[in-house]
């Protein structure tokens, strides 16, 4: 170790990424709770600052932080701008308090201090030096009576007197200080903690049937989506599909005359990456559609799906981008047992891949100049982990506002890996957690693990890929339970409709696949249906447009309740001025009833102080007088969202 005289060990320090390999997140206005074990030799004062900077600015702003016991200190900073913001902890004996409290206890002990008052002087000295023109004089006159025998009593008093030691803490004398690594947040706008998807296929919004959509039909729909509350709209791609051994419906390998094929099978004689369908319009169609969402609040988001059909143009003017078999036919794509005979991936591993990087950069950049700044991103862990940072951090650097959410449903650490690497948002397991103690066991790691620093959790009842078992002809009730789920237990959801709100559920036999899967085809629906589930979808998401407990994930305790049907948990803000009280019944065909015990402390409230709990859902309002209190929940209306009032 090289030589060192600083005097202080910063040990500890978190929150943190494998010793600084990955940034932590937040978005505009949260929070950043920095603790570090802070170990001084000896018996002298130690102080800690934690020091931070956005990336646009030269120099650090500090804030101190405050001694917890055993050596611990923490300190909070917000963040504010978007970007990143470099962040460290610094650590000294601050000498200029030490010498205070030294000469605190001599004076106890009825000690002359003359000789530490004339120590003293050089700290006065330093303080001179940084103190504003109000305190000048003050200081001055400290140094006069530090050193002049006649002025002892007045020296001793203000020596040891509060004024002089908050000077001292607000211009620390730092001699030898010590510095921990500089570690670093990546500041995302709101929308990267609260969103609320609506995915639909556009060919699929033709007025009559057996008419392939477009997007001008897909206009007619965006007052509707924005009226149910909802603020993203996702589109599947919508760029050419390939023709060459093209799918059929219900996923044949042999497509029919007349067969729309896999959107996620990109590109054809009629373009690729770049281009769009013929049938759903043209760039003239997306640019309008794009801005006609923004009339309802709403933003586009786009499939950025890195896979080509057998026809894509890549594979004639970029062969070397595709891996062939010794037989010089291409690999076509597989994740056993399903085959994807419709798709072959790019060859990550060809030697002309920094070509193959920067024509995928361009693709992302071509639809970002459309105006997209959200992108879901198809299957993102069957491609190289660097390459996702190096292309998400490429796009940040001149577009921070743009989003990516990580469609990867597989290994927990490789979910995590991607989220490491940059992506915004991820989906999760929630789809298959359907069981009290799973769910609340899925959500605690999501919460109050490391994972909170940097996975943000997308909460999707349903896609166009899965069909989860439980939703198989599933009733009224359970749709609504694994909505009201999403909900309030995530800050970000997604559905995939109508085929949710319709409760389309006929399955592929034995899989978790929708029977007729519009994947595979173009359908029809009623787009004008309105039902309970539309109903009570819109009443959650303007609940959530509402409070701000519910736009966020991190802030959540369950709550113990007698019944195992029954889940109950509170939710906050972190200024604590919305707190709300959810509680579901996850029984979809019983009325279920039990008492639900309140977190009387986290909460502030005195037992037997009346609570008012208003439910955002059926406008009634209820006094409770205790900790413990009755709730009962029919499967016809599964979910209390009750807003505490204090």
């Amino acid at each position: 170790m090289p030589m060192n005289q600083a005097r202080v060990i910063i040990e500890n320090m978190r929150p943190q990424l494998q010793c600084g390999t990955y940034f932590i997140k937040r978005v505009v206005n949260e929070s950043i709770e920095v603790y570090a074990d802070v170990i001084g030799d000896g018996h002298d004062v130690v102080q800690a600052d934690v020091a931070f900077k956005h990336e646009s600015e030269k120099s650090f702003t500090t804030v101190r932080m405050h001694h917890l016991g055993n050596d611990a200190h923490g300190a909070v900073f917000s963040v504010k701008k978007q970007g990143f913001y470099d962040y460290k902890v610094e650590a000294w004996v601050d000498n200029p308090l030490n010498w205070q409290h030294g000469i605190e206890a001599k004076l106890r002990d009825h000690q002359i201090v003359t000789s530490e008052l004339l120590d003293g002087v050089q700290y006065l000295e330093h303080l001179l030096k940084n103190v504003t023109s109000k305190n000048k004089a003050y200081v001055e006159q400290l140094i006069s009576a530090f050193q002049d025998k006649e002025s002892y009593d007045l020296a001793i008093k203000e020596a040891i007197s509060v004024k002089l030691h908050d000077l001292f803490v607000n211009h620390p004398l730092k001699t030898f200080v010590n510095s921990s690594v500089v570690l670093q947040v990546y500041v995302d706008r709101e929308k990267a903690r609260f969103s609320t998807w609506y995915e639909f296929f556009p060919r699929s919004t033709a007025s009559k049937e057996g008419v392939h959509g477009t997007f001008k039909d897909a206009e007619r729909l965006l007052p509707k989506i924005a009226a149910m509350g909802f603020d993203t709209i996702y589109l599947p791609p919508i760029h050419p599909i390939g023709e060459v051994n093209r799918k059929g419906k219900n996923n044949a390998t042999a497509a029919q005359e007349g067969d729309s094929g896999v959107p996620w099978g990109i590109g054809s004689r009629l373009g690729g990456h770049k281009s769009i369908h013929p049938e759903l319009g043209n760039e003239a169609d997306f640019k309008r559609f794009i801005k006609k969402a923004s009339e309802f609040q709403l933003e586009v988001a786009m499939d950025l799906a890195f896979q080509a059909a057998p026809d894509h143009p890549y594979t004639i003017t970029n062969p070397e981008w595709f891996r062939k078999r010794p037989d010089g036919t291409m690999q076509y794509a597989e994740n056993p047992p399903k085959k994807y005979q419709d798709i072959v991936n790019f060859y990550f591993e060809s030697k002309a891949y920094k070509e193959l990087w920067q024509e995928l950069l361009d693709v992302t950049l071509h639809w970002i100049g459309f105006g997209v700044n959200i992108f879901r991103v198809d299957n993102p862990h069957t491609k190289p982990y660097y390459f996702w940072n190096w292309l998400i951090s490429e796009v940040k650097k001149k577009h921070p506002d743009v989003l990516f959410l990580a469609e990867a449903f597989s290994r927990p650490k490789v979910m995590q890996q991607l989220a490491k690497q940059g992506f915004t948002q991820s989906y999760t397991y929630f789809t298959w957690r359907v069981h009290k103690h799973e769910l609340m066991e899925y959500v605690t790691e999501l919460t109050q693990s490391e994972m909170k620093e940097y996975y943000r959790p997308n909460f999707w009842p349903n896609t166009p890929d899965i069909n989860p078992y439980h939703l198989q002809g599933a009733n009224e009730s359970m749709h609504l339970i694994r909505y009201a789920l999403a909900a309030t237990l995530c800050g970000n959801l997604g559905i995939y409709g109508p085929v949710f709100e319709y409760m389309v559920t006929d399955a592929m036999p034995g899989k978790e696949e929708y029977l007729h899967s519009e994947k595979y085809e173009v359908r029809f629906w009623d787009w004008s249906i309105e039902n309970k589930i539309t109903y009570l979808m819109t009443k959650l998401n303007f609940a959530r447009r509402s409070h701000p407990s519910l736009q966020q994930t991190n802030n959540i305790r369950f709550c113990p309740i007698e019944n195992d049907m029954l889940m109950a948990f509170y939710k906050w803000n972190d200024e604590r001025t919305d707190e709300t009280l959810i509680v579901v019944n996850l029984d979809p065909y019983y009325s279920q009833q039990g008492m639900v015990q309140l977190p009387l402390n986290e909460l502030g409230i005195e037992a037997g102080r009346p609570i008012q709990m208003h439910d955002l859902i059926t406008d009634n309002s209820y006094l409770w007088y205790s900790e413990w209190n009755f709730v009962e929940l029919p499967a016809s209306l599964p979910f209390h969202v009750f807003q505490i009032k204090k």
